[in-house]
């Protein structure tokens, strides 16, 4: 067992475009030994790839400029502070990062070590893995056509292990490229502590905490259902890890900074983008449900608990498809007969769309007008066509045929001026897949030059799906006594995200006594009757008692994918805020006490 103290791992990024200040704020503020930042979510991937469509070549050498501006400024501070840095900021191209941080390195004299992490990469090796029966579909288990839809990029989700070996071999700044989203903290935890592969509980404890801290503010009161407690909440503060050698961690945050460390900030990320009580990471398996979360002390939440097993065979391979083109007009009815309005509006959409033989119409009403409006913007209601083809011609002539009405269509028709020249975008479709981890060849680059290969897991076991229920049946809805209609947001949170093209849906209870009443009444029917929308989609249900929440995955409802779909909310980021705005019945005993 490690004798040292529990490691202070302070998150600055998490995604690129995150918050510039982050990383200044992280170096020069409370004391901590590594810094980490995650700049590669899926969706800003299939952004980076639609950008360089045209440019192969250099999308092949892109990583996050932003991360080398904030770096570069800092090099002094990290040496003087004896600092380390760890972030997935290479992208595709880790090694160009390095040797650019190795040069700002020796032409200022700045005594600090540089490695790269590598082996994700994957995308001159898709025929190949396709033809061997891999890169499978984590969702549908259909084989990936890469003849039918041209790939753009394919990365494998790595582990720690290459982090550690950096670490271990005296880097002072890491880069990687896809680690799985946990796996900059765990990498971390397991060269601080001189963790084993077999520590598995350790390691769980590890990856609990960098799910917590890896999407940065998010669990220091951002996208938080309670938003309005959150005492400075304009500018919020980004969280600090300590984890200590048993995998146990403190979640935290610098004092002078906005926002607040809450059981319920971090249960509503623990709950965020998991597919149920198992986490699967390329180094374990955490049990989620097995995880408790307490109060220590003003800012400081205690996670205690976690529980690791075997990990699984497979790794996911996030592939980006390009699948078409894409473009969108807002359009603004105002006043009387709205409905009618947008009826013709709809017409006119369709006649365009059969004329240009698009492959996808999507018309979206945006709110409703108020009755007696005391300004025009009360009688307004925005309304969304997007429109998806196979070709950049057919995208550009639909939406400049729908305009083409705007002398004949309803009254007071207009668009925004800027979008008189709408602008057409490439279509890019996050496919998840998967592949054996004994196919990778992860690599971890040393400051000494020296290249070492990281072994795949060696107890490695087959996936066998989610664990099924094992609590007893819901309570008749007459148990919990008499109710009265209320937002369901008056006693239940929630926050909501994607992966690929499902939605996750978490939603938990801060009363002990409200937990069975909500494991009674929100069943995957009913929830699927509150937020029934334009995509169908099957709800999944897992609950997690020791958190008092439950997690929704719903298959299919951001279908084809987060980043290719055309639902006016793509990331489902606003999905729990609409449940809890619907009315239900609410047990009156639940309700706090009327002043």
């Amino acid at each position: 067992m490690s004798s040292r103290r529990p490691v202070r791992i302070a998150s600055f990024s998490g995604s690129m475009g995150d918050r510039f200040s982050a990383f200044h704020n992280a170096v020069h503020g409370q004391p901590v030994d590594v810094l980490i930042g995650d700049s590669m979510t899926e969706f800003v991937e299939s952004m980076v790839a639609a950008r360089f469509l045209d440019d192969p070549e250099e999308h092949r050498r892109f990583f996050s400029p932003l991360f080398a501006a904030q770096l570069l400024p800092e090099l002094t501070a990290l040496a003087d502070k004896k600092l380390k840095v760890v972030t997935n900021a290479g992208v595709h191209n880790p090694r160009g990062l390095a040797e650019k941080i190795r040069q700002a390195v020796q032409a200022g004299g700045v005594d600090l070590r540089i490695a790269c992490v590598t082996g994700d990469d994957l995308f001159e090796e898709v025929d190949r893995l396709v033809a061997e029966g891999q890169l499978v579909n984590t969702d549908t288990g259909e084989s990936l056509d890469s003849s039918e839809r041209r790939v753009l990029a394919a990365d494998a989700y790595l582990g720690a292990w290459g982090v550690k070996a950096a670490l271990d071999a005296g880097a002072d700044i890491v880069i990687t490229g896809r680690v799985a989203d946990a796996s900059l903290i765990s990498g971390v935890a397991a060269w601080w502590h001189g963790w084993e592969r077999d520590e598995l509980d350790k390691i769980a404890g590890a990856v609990a905490a960098g799910h917590i801290i890896e999407c940065g503010p998010q669990a220091t009161g951002g996208n938080f259902s309670g938003f309005t407690t959150v005492p400075d909440n304009t500018v919020l503060g980004f969280p600090i890890a300590e984890v200590a050698d048993n995998g146990d961690c403190v979640i935290t945050k610098r004092a002078n900074e906005g926002g607040t460390v809450t059981v319920d900030t971090v249960t509503a990320q623990l709950l965020y983008e998991i597919q149920g009580p198992r986490y699967l990471n390329p180094d374990v398996t955490w049990h989620i449900d097995a995880v408790t979360v307490t109060q220590e002390g003003p800012d400081r939440v205690r996670v205690t608990g976690a529980k690791g097993s075997a990990p699984v065979e497979t790794t996911r391979v996030g592939i980006h498809l390009h699948t078409g083109y894409r473009g969108s007009m807002w359009y603004f009815p105002t006043g009387l007969q709205i409905d009618e309005k947008v009826e013709v509006l709809r017409q006119q959409a369709e006649i365009a769309a059969r004329e240009n033989q698009v492959e996808a119409l999507r018309l979206l009403v945006c709110g409703r007008a108020v009755d007696d409006p005391a300004d025009q913007w009360q009688a307004t209601v925005p309304v969304k066509v997007t429109v998806a083809g196979t070709t950049e011609a057919q995208v550009k002539d639909f939406l400049t045929q729908l305009n083409s009405f705007w002398l004949g269509s309803f009254p007071g028709f207009y668009i925004e001026v800027t979008e008189i020249f709408p602008g057409v975008h490439a279509r890019v479709d996050y496919w998840p897949g998967l592949l054996r981890q004994d196919s990778l060849r992860h690599q971890a680059h040393l400051p000494d030059g020296r290249v070492v290969d990281i072994p795949p897991p060696s107890a490695a076991q087959p996936y066998t799906g989610q664990p099924a229920s094992t609590l007893a049946p819901p309570a008749d809805l007459a148990f919990f006594g008499p109710t009265v209609r209320r937002p369901l947001g008056d006693v239940v949170h929630a926050r909501a995200g994607d992966k690929a093209g499902n939605a996750n849906l978490g939603v938990w209870v801060n009363q002990d006594d409200a937990y069975p009443w909500l494991l009674s009444f929100l069943t995957t029917d009913r929830l699927t009757e509150l937020i029934a929308g334009p995509t169908p989609f099957t709800a999944e249900r897992y609950e997690l008692p020791k958190l008092r929440g439950l997690c929704f995955v719903l298959q299919g409802y951001l279908a084809p994918s987060s980043s290719s779909g055309l639902l006016l909310d793509q990331l489902g980021k606003s999905l729990g805020e609409f449940l809890r705005a619907r009315h239900v019945d609410v047990p009156t005993s639940l309700l706090p006490p009327q002043p």
